[in-house]
């Protein structure tokens, strides 16, 4: 029983440490980070600390598709609305942190 236990603890840590590094990972594989693994993790931090983990799973679709962050921006539905507020947070966030 307590080998069930600990392996679902270990696997709940897990997915928790896969979707911690969603922003980064996705930084990491942009042509505009340049590979740069410090910076992808400092704004992973600050994604960490704006960003819900939807949210951070919409904008890192952004790294590689940056025409969908135009279409939500524009968007009309109140959920877009809401998301561009969490996500120009962010974005100012991790400009202020992660300069270099």
């Amino acid at each position: 029983m307590k080998r069930i236990a600990f392996v679902g603890v270990f696997l709940v840590s897990f997915a928790g440490a896969a979707q911690a590094s969603t922003i980064k990972n996705a930084c990491l594989g942009s042509d505009r980070a340049g590979g740069n693994y410090a910076l992808c993790g400092c704004i992973q931090d600050a994604a960490n600390r704006t960003l819900t983990s939807q949210d951070q799973r919409l904008a890192a679709t952004f790294f590689g598709d940056p025409h969908r962050a135009q279409e939500i921006r524009q968007s009309d539905r109140r959920s877009h609305e809401r998301f561009w507020e969490r996500y120009r947070n962010f974005g100012i966030t991790a400009e202020t942190f992660c300069r270099s």
